[in-house]
């Protein structure tokens, strides 16, 4: 192996930096990261050893639309691009996401490095790490009603924060198993409006993902999925979803949120570098009954590739 000393001292500080970050979450805070339909085709998103997956630069773009008939319902776009230099162990992206729901308005802008150890010929590790800012907004203004249980101090209930954030991931993938661990935010932070609004962000959430592929023959492969999402104090959470792939080029997809979903999804590899993917969620908790279920819509295009011929590996 080329560079032997570097290499292998490389890695060893970052796991130790990884290791750090993650388990000082233990005790920190911070928002409940966004949910998507989609993530096992935006993986950037959660885990920052995603960085540089698609082997050249990927741009993506999603929207989320969720309970249309609510009010104030969650509304949350994201817009990520990673790419991996040539030759080199080195994974580098950006992503962006704007979430609304109700008076609450966050938006992060984060930075992410990925560092690759090739395992075996068709295998490697990732290990990823991740900066950047949240803005926070939040107008109490707007929840001003005429009830004689109004608080006037909520007249002036403006807020808004910034707080830094970093994170960090493991992620492995093979030629038929991928599995990630990343916990995207570990800093603690904290706002209060005099001694009638307190928003506490809630403890970092980590997040377990995993995905195997099926070759049932030439032309169909069938690859299930599962996303496990930990926060202290909330019950675990989780999506399990099976896709089937048509020539690599189609796949139609079924997935279970618990308690809370089911989720269709359809993607198209329209061309070898354009992939437009759409899901729909049928609500089944409590929501349900007031909902219209959520449309998500995915534009995924690569600019370039590494190999002639190539073709998306997702």
């Amino acid at each position: 192996m080329k560079s032997i000393g570097t290499v292998a001292f490389f890695p060893i500080r970052t796991i130790a930096v990884l290791y750090c970050l993650l388990i000082s979450s233990d005790a920190a805070f911070a928002q409940q990261k966004e949910q998507f339909t989609q993530y096992m085709f935006n993986g950037l998103i959660l885990n920052p050893a995603v960085a540089g997956y698609d082997e050249a630069l990927s741009l993506t773009f999603l929207n989320r639309s969720q309970w249309s008939a609510v009010d104030g319902a969650p509304v949350t776009q994201t817009l990520s691009a990673h790419t991996r230099f040539a030759d080199s162990h080195t994974g580098v992206g950006i992503s962006i996401v704007n979430d609304k729901i109700g008076v609450h308005r966050n938006q992060s802008f984060q930075g992410n490095y990925a560092y690759r150890i090739q395992m075996t010929d068709q295998s490697y590790l990732s290990m990823g790490l991740q900066a950047g800012v949240n803005i926070y907004r939040s107008d109490y203004s707007g929840l001003i009603t005429t009830s004689p249980a109004y608080d006037p101090r909520l007249a002036n209930g403006s807020i808004s924060s910034t707080a830094f954030t970093t994170g960090a991931g493991l992620y492995y993938k093979s030629r038929k198993i991928e599995v990630g661990l990343s916990a995207p935010e570990v800093i603690p932070h904290k706002i209060s409006i005099s001694d009638s609004v307190t928003v506490a962000w809630r403890k970092a959430q980590y997040f377990l993902f995993a995905r195997y592929t099926i070759a049932l023959d030439a032309m169909l492969d069938l690859q299930p999925s599962v996303l496990v999402k930990y926060m202290q104090g909330i019950p675990v959470s989780y999506d399990v979803n099976a896709c089937l792939l048509i020539r690599k080029v189609l796949a139609l997809g079924l997935s279970y949120r618990k308690q809370e979903s089911i989720d269709f999804l359809f993607k198209a590899q329209v061309t070898p570098q354009l992939l437009l993917g759409y899901s729909y969620d049928y609500g089944t908790g409590p929501v349900s009954r007031n909902s219209r279920g959520a449309h998500e819509l995915m534009l995924n295009y690569i600019f370039k590739y590494t190999k002639h011929n190539a073709v998306s590996p997702r």
